[in-house]
């Protein structure tokens, strides 16, 4: 479809294009980008795996050496992809340049400082959800920077400029990407 078709949809008919029932959903599920309807969570976890397992050479030029990730299990609470390494990765997705990452979940666990996750991925993305930048914390800098949400009863990260310069930015969209 055309962008200047779109002019041409009720508001009901534009948001048929983007539900679950939709053929661009429903293509995102077979190919299994989406696995639930955290479609943005999805998308980081989808992204974050891409680029650690370095399938696309063109677009992902890596600033250092990483494992190939798996995915983990949809239960695993806190863990979303596993390293050949050994390591336990959990994959957090925003959708602008700073802002805060989703749940962390088990406090009291992490209030022990029972390690449940050995690196923190944050993938942000752009307006057009593709990859902005990709950071990368160990579980030693996760526990520097969570915050706890005593509403949620969970912890979460904020993204700041301070935050980004800190810590290793593992993918960084260059100029010439961007469209």
């Amino acid at each position: 479809m055309k962008e200047n078709d779109l002019g041409k949809l009720t508001s009901e008919e534009l948001i048929s294009n983007i539900s679950p029932s939709s053929p661009v959903v429903k293509e995102l599920v077979r190919r299994g980008v989406f696995k639930n309807k955290n479609h943005v969570g999805n998308l980081g976890e989808y992204y974050a795996v891409k680029f650690y397992n370095k399938t696309d050479n063109k677009i992902y030029i890596k600033t250092k050496d990483l494992p190939n990730l798996t995915i983990a299990s949809q239960n695993t609470k806190n863990v979303n992809a596993l390293g050949i390494n050994g390591k336990k990765y959990n994959i957090k997705c925003i959708t602008s340049s700073t802002g805060t990452t989703g749940s962390f979940w088990k406090p009291k666990s992490i209030d022990k400082n029972e390690k449940i996750f050995d690196y923190l991925v944050i993938v942000t993305l752009d307006s057009s959800w593709q990859v902005d930048r990709i950071l990368e914390l160990t579980w030693e800098d996760f526990m520097k920077n969570k915050k706890f949400n005593s509403r949620m009863e969970n912890y979460a990260v904020s993204v700041t400029n301070k935050l980004i310069n800190k810590f290793t930015i593992i993918y960084k969209k260059s100029k010439a990407q961007i469209v």
